[in-house]
């Protein structure tokens, strides 16, 4: 493999173009190939209800992005991609009280939280204050870290259950529920061990900004398209891959797919003891998705909710725990835990004048074939009455109908398999990037550091090629 002067990368979402890019940078002829007529994978949009409504069709809120050392380390502004900040990161609101809320700053997030502001500013204000020192150790597979004290502090915080976690820290029920919140993007059940790490990363987060990309995040994928294409690579949509039989014997390949679609088209090139850990890997629960073409803005009763460019509807900390735990368990919660967007508000390009959208999803079971439409608008309703009387129109889409418009999406699965603590650090198998088939990687995000529009899988899956050839 040394020789290897041309790559192929299978998969068009921002691992898959962050790859193609490292690789091209190298001096490698690369192509990408996408199985859908448009690009981005988990980083698209389409006027999925009305002419001239603009909705991400999966990710819409980009905290990771904005800190992804992949990212930054490309001209992407100079292609096109701007993002926008809204003034308030995150709103929670609740029954009969004020919402909380989180903030770039520390100090106004704190604010908020009454008598747990001080442990809120001791807790988060020294890792804020290191964030991305902390966000290089963990968007990156497991290493001997650069920051050892840095990342001790937050190993202090992360194994914890996150309601364990949040009870031990919190005395109020509104900070219990800000921090439900975060940690309720892990897609696990809060009791488990680790799910507090999700809380303390994403809460981190907010304090660097969860930035939307103007237009949507479709501009995410064009931007690296574009500087992919500008290095000489050639991306081809429309065309599926059924086989690596297709690539030459000592072709390069990297594929931005899930362990089940690779099992699907390189098994007879891999071991059965691969094949077998490869058919053990285990997918997490679904989403429901539903997106609005709305004739003005959600009517928050909070009027906090309607700064906030990501809301987080469920209540208090025992709601959002049950909710997270039933759809683990395999059924479907009347009263869900829903994370909402609502771009337009600080967009003006996703909507025609006077318009707006917005796009909620809850977690079910993987597969799930339960409508949550109603359930959804009916959180949406506890706490913005007379939302229903602004929809114009509605999209809705189950697991299966994610999984159809993004084959890595299995069974609704937006995380790329489960995250659990075996999962999260050998991830899918051993070699993690490397595959026992000879110049075959994986870099999608059922490889570390996982789920999240930051490109680091397909970066860290690349720099492993480039080395494995001698580059």
């Amino acid at each position: 493999m040394s020789r290897v002067k041309q790559a192929f990368v299978i998969g068009s979402g921002p691992n898959g173009l962050t790859a193609a890019i490292t690789l091209a940078r190298a001096g490698l002829r690369v192509i990408v190939f996408e199985a859908e007529s448009q690009i981005g994978g988990g980083a698209r949009s389409m006027e999925l209800t009305l002419p001239g409504f603009v909705h991400d069709v999966c990710s819409a809120v980009h905290p990771l992005a904005v800190v992804s050392p992949a990212f930054a380390a490309m001209p992407l502004a100079e292609h096109g991609l701007k993002w926008i900040y809204p003034p308030v990161q995150a709103a929670h609101p609740l029954d009969g009280q004020d919402a909380v809320s989180a903030f770039m700053s520390v100090v106004d997030t704190a604010a908020g939280l009454g008598e747990d502001a001080a442990i809120y500013r001791r807790i988060f204000r020294p890792l804020a204050a290191c964030w991305k020192q902390l966000a290089r150790e963990v968007l990156a597979p497991p290493h001997f870290p650069q920051h050892p004290l840095v990342l001790a502090r937050f190993g202090l915080l992360a194994p914890w259950p996150a309601t364990k976690l949040a009870r031990t820290l919190f005395r109020t029920e509104a900070a219990r529920a800000l921090f439900a919140g975060m940690a309720a993007h892990s897609i696990l059940p809060l009791e488990r061990a680790g799910s507090a790490a999700f809380g303390v990363l994403l809460g981190l987060s907010t304090h660097s900004g969860w930035p939307i990309p103007r237009g949507g995040s479709q501009r995410i994928s064009d931007a690296l398209a574009s500087y992919f294409t500008a290095l000489g690579g050639i991306v081809v949509p429309g065309k599926e891959i059924r086989s690596l039989r297709e690539f030459p014997a000592d072709s390069l390949i990297l594929c931005d797919i899930t362990p089940r679609q690779l099992l699907r088209i390189a098994s007879d090139r891999l071991p059965d003891s691969y094949c077998s850990r490869l058919e053990r890997y285990r997918y997490g629960p679904g989403v429901f998705k539903v997106d609005w073409a709305l004739r003005s803005p959600i009517p928050w009763r909070d009027s906090v909710c309607g700064k906030a460019g990501t809301v987080h509807i469920g209540g208090t900390l025992d709601e959002i725990a049950a909710s997270e735990r039933t759809a683990w368990h395999g059924l479907a919660g009347t009263r869900p835990f829903v994370l909402l967007a609502q771009p337009s508000l600080f967009d003006s390009s996703r909507a025609p004048e006077g318009m707006h959208t917005a796009w909620a999803y809850c977690h079910v079971p993987n597969g799930s074939t339960a409508d949550m439409t109603g359930s959804i608008e009916a959180q949406i309703e506890r706490f913005a009455p007379g939302f229903g009387e602004t929809i114009l129109a509605r999209h809705m889409m189950s697991p299966a109908q994610l999984e159809a418009h993004n084959a890595n999406l299995i069974g609704g699965d937006i995380g790329g398999g489960a995250n659990t603590l075996k999962q999260l650090l050998v991830r899918p198998a051993p070699g993690l990037y490397r595959t026992p088939a000879r110049g075959v990687y994986l870099c999608s995000s059922s490889t570390p550091p996982g789920a999240g529009v930051h490109g680091m899988c397909g970066y860290f899956a690349a720099r492993a090629a480039l080395r494995d050839t001698g580059r």
